[in-house]
């Protein structure tokens, strides 16, 4: 074998582990993923009604939507981050809310949310078929919470949830840090990559009280 076939070899094979990493990610332009909410043990005792509440999150290109059913009220947002826009829908089952956040407001919540970094940590865990890498995220006012993530599915929309918009792939368990300082644990039970309906993003045009972020907390809500 002459130096220069020799040389070809050493590449070939320096480059096949690369390759075989490569191919391993898949770039998530949709998907439906079902998570299952475990909420502090204090907050299920002042209301057991919050038992068994889900988290569902789509994507689909530039739009996204997260479905937050707390049983006793019904949390959507609708997220365009082409236009950077978004619609939050209130469901209480008595009154339905909308409000609408402009690109002013988008843009002061989405850096907010861009200075929460994640440091890698020593751990995996099986979650839906995929072997997650732990994390540690940690907020720009020092709060920190654990994340068990799939390096190999990475979101073409970096800003489908813009918590993660720093996070090396898709997050398929996450604590959220609650009001109270306690800890919300969010799982995935199930993972879906097909293609997602348009219509799951449609801002509804009837059925709902328009109102501002500043009437809703005068509301107490």
């Amino acid at each position: 074998m002459n130096l220069l076939n020799k040389w070809l070899l050493v590449l070939l094979l320096t480059a096949l582990p690369a390759a075989g990493r490569l191919y391993a990610q898949h770039y998530v332009s949709d998907a439906k993923i079902v998570y299952k909410l475990e909420l502090p043990p204090e907050q299920l005792q002042m209301d057991a009604m919050l038992e068994g509440s889900t988290l569902t999150q789509y994507m689909r290109g530039h739009l996204s939507r997260i479905d937050m059913n707390l049983n006793v009220v019904h949390y959507t947002y609708l997220i365009n981050s082409k236009e950077q826009s978004l619609v939050t829908l209130i469901d209480n089952h008595v009154d339905k809310y909308l409000i609408r956040s402009g690109k002013e407001e988008y843009e002061k919540e989405l850096k907010q949310y861009a200075g929460t970094q994640f440091k890698d940590e020593t751990g995996t865990k099986e979650l839906v078929g995929h072997t997650c890498k732990k994390a540690i995220g940690t907020t720009p006012d020092g709060k920190t919470f654990e994340v068990y993530y799939a390096p190999d599915l990475i979101p073409e929309n970096k800003h489908y949830n813009r918590r993660f918009v720093n996070l090396k792939g898709i997050p398929l368990q996450f604590e959220i840090i609650t009001r109270t300082g306690a800890k919300m644990m969010v799982t995935a039970t199930s993972l879906d990559l097909h293609p997602v309906p348009s219509s799951m993003f449609e801002v509804p045009v009837s059925g709902y009280k328009v109102i501002s972020k500043e009437e809703l907390q005068r509301m107490g809500n």
